[in-house]
C-alpha cells in the first residue's frame, strides 16, 4: 500500500504514523499551574536532542476529537517547569489510567495512586514510584499549528537528574538490564525492554569501518549470511588475514576440500559463520570465512 497523506484524515495519519515510528519512549509529564493544582500525564511524541545543553522535547498535541488543548500544556505555559517521570513496567497500567481526562483541578497523583516527591530545583512533584526522574525548565514552546492533532514542542532543559540506585553498577554505570522500560507503539499495543529482549550492536567508532562493498566477492554475495551478518563482517578497519594459530574443531570436522565437496564445504563454512556472527563472535566468523 502506498498513502499521498494529503488524502487521509487527520485520523488516519495518526493511525499509521503512530504504529510505524515506533517504539516511542513516554514522557510521563508531572506539571503544575499558577494556583498550585498539580497535573500528570504520558506523552509518547517524546525524544531526548541533545545533551550540551542537555533537551529534550515532548508534544501535547491538541486533541483530534475537539481541537482543544491539554491541561499539561497549559500548565506549562503558565509554570515554565516540568518533571518527567521515566515509566517503567511495574507502573505502566497506572500510567496508561493517567492519560483519562480527569477534569482540571482533579489531582491525577490521587486518582492513579502515585506517591508525590518534592523535586529538587522545580515546582512539580515528581512521581516517587518512578525509577529515573528528569527535573526541567521549560525553555520555549513552539506550536505546529492550530488545527486538530497539531503538535506543541515543549522544548525542556534537563536541571536535575534522579536515577535509582538499583539501575546503577558500584562504579555508577547505567546496567541497561536492570531497567524495564516502557515505550508505545500504534493503538493500545506497547513494548516492554526485558533481559530476553536485549541485544548489544557494537557502534562504529572513530575508525571507519571497510563497509558491505569491500568485502570479498564471496562473503558479500553469499545466499546464507543475512545483512545483519554482513553488516558486523563490514564493521572492521581491513579485512583479517589468516590466523595460523586458529584452531576449531568443528571447522576441521568439515575440511572434506574433494573438488565434487568444494561447494557443500563453503555452504557449510558460511553457515557457521552465520551461527557464530548470531553469537557475536566476529573475530571468530571471519577465521572460518577466510580459512
Amino acid at each position: 500500500m502506498k498513502f499521498d497523506l494529503k488524502d487521509l484524515t487527520t485520523v488516519e495519519k495518526q493511525y499509521y504514523l503512530q504504529h510505524v515510528v515506533a517504539p516511542r519512549p513516554i514522557c510521563f509529564a508531572s506539571t503544575i499551574d499558577k494556583e498550585g493544582n498539580v497535573n500528570l500525564s504520558p506523552f509518547s511524541f517524546f525524544n531526548m536532542f541533545s545533551s550540551n545543553p542537555p533537551i529534550v522535547i515532548f508534544s501535547p498535541s491538541r486533541r483530534v476529537r475537539d481541537n482543544t488543548t491539554k491541561h499539561t500544556l497549559q500548565n506549562v505555559m503558565e509554570v515554565p517547569e516540568v518533571v518527567i517521570n521515566i515509566v517503567s513496567y511495574n507502573m505502566v497500567q497506572q500510567t496508561s489510567l493517567a492519560s483519562c481526562e480527569f477534569a482540571k483541578g482533579v489531582d491525577e497523583f490521587t486518582k492513579v495512586g502515585f506517591t508525590k516527591e518534592q523535586a529538587t530545583m522545580v515546582a512539580p512533584p515528581m512521581v516517587k514510584e518512578s525509577k529515573a526522574k528528569l527535573e526541567c525548565k521549560v525553555l520555549e514552546i513552539k506550536s505546529l499549528g492550530t488545527e486538530s492533532g497539531a503538535g506543541n514542542l515543549v522544548i525542556c532543559e534537563v536541571v536535575y537528574l534522579h536515577i535509582e540506585d538499583s539501575l546503577l553498577t558500584a562504579e555508577k554505570k547505567f546496567d541497561q538490564t536492570r531497567f524495564e522500560l516502557v515505550a508505545r507503539l500504534g493503538g493500545d499495543w506497547y513494548c516492554k525492554v526485558s533481559k530476553e529482549n536485549l541485544f548489544i550492536v557494537p557502534k562504529p567508532n572513530a575508525l571507519i569501518g571497510i563497509g558491505i562493498d569491500a568485502l570479498p566477492e564471496s562473503i558479500r554475495t553469499s545466499k546464507i549470511l543475512t545483512g545483519n551478518h554482513l553488516g558486523m563482517l563490514a564493521n572492521v578497519q581491513r579485512v583479517p588475514s589468516p590466523d595460523l594459530a586458529f584452531s576449531n574443531k568443528h571447522l576441521e570436522n568439515l575440511d572434506t576440500k574433494s573438488d565434487e565437496d568444494q561447494p557443500n564445504y563453503e555452504v557449510k563454512k558460511h553457515q557457521y559463520a552465520a551461527r557464530l556472527l548470531d553469537e557475536n563472535k566476529v573475530d571468530e566468523a571471519w577465521q572460518v570465512l577466510i580459512s
